[in-house]
């Protein structure tokens, strides 16, 4: 790693929004507040998901009187994920911070993050040292994903990490050459690499409003990581049918064994056909499985538009050079 100018650097802050009409005013607010006590040249990109209230009105009203405030429009609601990736690619700053749109990201973060990239650091994440504000059925899910994919996985991805995070340009245009459809952004923010520093936090109290990511959500997302990250599930169906294989042969050996050496025939109707509907449902869910990795495969190979912008407002920063990365 090497030692950065102490110049201040143009820092774009991106924030994806869905239904945030009620806290957006009060936190764009006060993080342009926060990043102009960083740096004279800022941005704030604000990445409306196709939200049903009032957010896009208020983004364009507030874009009016805000220089530093850049709306993307998408054309319909896509996801946080690929929101996230519309707002990485419309950032122009020579670093980008990622947060959420519901203020539980801690703005007092920012210059201890800022600091780190200063000292070489690419990537600076933040984790959350509890999950208090989660059901204990949650908690036991996130913790089994995360065991599963880095027990299976070729790339470690950080527990408790999520997208509030301080990156290099450098680390933005490598996520951006990555073309998958279905996207797990806390894994790809690891696959990509490069020196990384984790800084512990506690969620703030949400402004406004309901959290939008339930557990239907985080399942959602898992099962996307799970597929996208870890031959696991293959792998359990090839040590169950090897299982299967050894445990039929050894019945079958008991069977012979008992007919011929003490004379006694073994009925099996009943294991006939406790086995058959046994093995029936090994089958069924393992065409279930593979259609499943088919159909991401069918998705990806379609090379549909991550995203859609149907519109965007605000100046921001001045596109970056090629020097620093652009076009």
């Amino acid at each position: 790693m090497h030692q950065r100018a102490d110049t201040p650097p143009s820092i774009s802050c991106v924030m994806p929004a869905y239904n945030e009409a009620a806290s957006l005013p009060e936190l764009i607010a006060r993080t342009l507040q926060a990043l102009r006590a960083l740096s004279p040249r800022v941005e704030l990109v604000v990445v409306n998901d196709g939200s049903r209230d009032d957010t896009e009105a208020v983004l364009r009203g507030l874009c009016a009187g805000e220089p530093a405030l850049r709306l993307v429009q998408l054309s319909r609601n896509f996801g946080k994920e690929a929101a996230l990736s519309a707002g990485l690619a419309a950032a122009r700053g020579e670093v980008v911070v990622l947060m959420d749109a519901d203020g539980q990201h801690p703005l007092s973060l920012l210059p201890e993050m800022l600091r780190h990239w200063r000292e070489g650091v690419d990537v600076v994440y933040a984790v959350r040292r509890t999950r208090d504000d989660q059901s204990a059925l949650h908690r036991r899910l996130v913790a089994g994903f995360y065991g599963v994919v880095n027990w299976g996985g070729r790339v470690r991805i950080p527990r408790n990490a999520g997208d509030f995070r301080l990156m290099d340009r450098r680390v933005v245009q490598a996520l951006l050459r990555l073309p998958e459809r279905h996207r797990f952004m806390k894994g790809l923010y690891a696959w990509v690499g490069f020196p990384s520093v984790a800084l512990d936090y506690e969620p703030l109290p949400r402004q406004a409003g309901e959290s939008h990511f339930g557990l239907r959500g985080a399942l959602s997302l898992g099962t996307t990581g799970l597929f996208a990250f870890t031959a696991v599930p293959l792998r359990l169906l090839g040590l169950v049918g090897g299982v299967l294989s050894l445990s039929s042969i050894g019945y079958g050996l008991w069977v012979i064994g008992e007919y011929f050496l003490r004379g006694i025939n073994v009925p099996g109707y009943a294991t006939l056909v406790v086995g058959m509907m046994f093995l029936s449902g090994v089958q069924l869910m393992s065409i279930g499985l593979l259609s499943e990795y088919v159909a991401r495969i069918y998705d990806e190979v379609k090379q549909r538009p991550l995203y859609i912008v149907a519109d965007e407002a605000g100046a921001g920063l001045p596109p970056p050079t090629r020097e620093q990365g652009g076009a």
